[in-house]
């Protein structure tokens, strides 16, 4: 298996330098040469599997001869029996044929779970291959940073630094952040805004002599394809549980960077049955502008109640449009130069194509809350603000009734408890036993200005060769 940048100019990679590259060197994204399709009958087959051995199944193909096949079937089921529930993303019924798929039940109650508590046992072992040693520079909204941190704390070859943007996520999720102590792991509190903090990312991908040649960057971000990689899983997994693949199911995704929704884009390419994709996003509405009036434009960034989905730049949008512009780069990157300058629209055409699978919502916080409210109320079943967006935006989008309509449920409703009150309900939900001290644990996080060389300083001062 081969990776290709969206960008066009960058070499074609294996696996492995994938995975430790993060951007290509052109700018754009990795993304497979060829995508591995398979047929009703193999998905069929895979009737009863285990997630560990589903994921075996599902990504194999993406590693192919990188990692030996049994070292990478342990690797999953490392990974995914440190999961608080045994079917790892259990599905939880709303109402006839509308679905909440629990994502949440990984280490960091967050479904960045699945994709990073891999992606550090795919580091390490990668790393002690090559008797090699990275710094890991990477942004968050919220839930990346701790995912990434748990998954990658106890790497022995890798230094962490992660930038989120100062007093904009909840403190549950600061906390799962600055509170895991090690030499290896550093904190960054931007003053700026998460966009802020990933342009600084990319920015130091795309030029890396502030780290004096004794190392490199790699990526945790979504940008990284073993992220993408992990989350196609569970739409097979989905899929599996509710009678796929002999019938076809809708998914609603609550989404800022296009990751988590790309990976379902995937699954379909890729033979699942899929009808409808919903792109469920907040204020921070330019997914929505895009797929519903074919506008892409930057808005001012608006801090809202679902603080993981703060984004005005969604990185991994970038690979749907490699694909609808026929895999070709120079397009892409022309029209990724223009969006900076202003608004930019797509060729009808290629619009109308997206639009044959995707709808779109954006949810205001006042109907977040309603939302929270109205599923407590009839269901006793709480939601978080970013699963809450994407059962709205799902009943508001629904094409087909009969279709059974999965919402990604994307974190527990624990992490945000300011939204959960702004709703009007009088409980509080608790954090699980293994979090039940999150608020006596020490914290340790640095504040640093909106600027780039503070930020590229402070890491190349604090590395450990350093």
């Amino acid at each position: 298996m081969r990776y290709i940048s969206t960008r066009g100019d960058a070499p074609a990679l294996g696996f492995e330098d994938v995975l430790l590259t993060g951007l290509a060197t052109d700018g754009g994204l990795y993304v497979p040469e060829s995508l591995p399709h398979f047929s009703i009958e193999e998905i069929r087959s895979w009737r009863g599997l285990s997630y560990s051995e589903l994921a075996f199944n599902v990504m194999h193909p993406f590693v192919d001869d990188a990692i030996p096949a049994d070292d990478f079937r342990a690797m999953l089921e490392e990974t995914y029996k440190e999961f608080a529930h045994q079917a790892v993303a259990p599905l939880v019924q709303l109402d006839t044929n509308e679905w909440v798929m629990e994502l949440f039940r990984g280490p960091t109650l967050a479904f960045k779970d699945f994709a990073l508590q891999l992606l550090g046992r795919l580091l390490d072992y990668v790393l002690e291959k090559r008797k090699q040693h990275v710094v890991i520079m990477g942004a968050t909204s919220g839930d990346t940073g701790s995912a990434a941190i748990e998954g990658c704390r106890r790497c022995e070859h890798v230094d962490i630094f992660i930038l989120h943007p100062h007093e904009r996520v909840s403190e549950v999720q600061r906390r799962q952040m600055t509170t895991v102590l090690g030499d290896n792991i550093h904190n960054i509190a931007v003053r700026g805004n998460f966009d802020d903090c990933q342009r600084m990312v990319k920015e130091s991908f795309g030029d890396q002599s502030f780290l004096g040649g004794k190392t490199q960057l790699a990526a945790v971000n979504s940008i990284n394809w073993a992220r993408i990689m992990a989350q196609i899983v569970y739409y097979f997994h989905a899929s599996l549980a509710l009678g796929g693949p002999d019938r076809s199911l809708a998914f609603s995704v609550p989404t800022g960077n296009f990751g988590d929704i790309f990976a379902g884009y995937l699954a379909k390419k890729m033979g699942l049955p899929i009808s409808q994709l919903v792109i469920a996003t907040n204020r921070n509405d330019i997914l929505h502008r895009f797929m519903s009036g074919n506008r892409y434009e930057q808005h001012q960034l608006e801090h809202t109640l679902s603080p993981s989905m703060d984004i005005m730049v969604s990185s991994n949008f970038e690979r749907l449009l490699f694909d609808l512009h026929g895999r070709d780069g120079a397009l892409v990157k022309d029209l990724l130069e223009r969006a900076q300058q202003g608004p930019v629209s797509i060729e009808d055409y290629r619009w109308r194509h997206a639009r044959k699978l995707f709808d779109s919502d954006a949810v205001d916080d006042k109907l977040t809350c309603d939302t929270i409210r109205e599923v407590f109320e009839r269901n006793e079943y709480l939601l978080d603000p970013h699963t809450a967006i994407g059962v709205r935006a799902a009943r508001n989008c629904r094409r087909d009734p009969a279709v059974p309509m999965v919402t990604l449920g994307t974190a527990h409703p624990a992490k945000f408890p300011d939204a959960i009150a702004e709703s009007g309900l009088s409980i509080k939900p608790e954090l699980p036993v293994h979090m039940a001290d999150l608020f006596e644990r020490e914290e340790r996080c640095s504040v640093l200005e909106n600027d780039l060389s503070a930020v590229q300083s402070f890491i190349a001062d604090h590395w450990k060769h350093a």
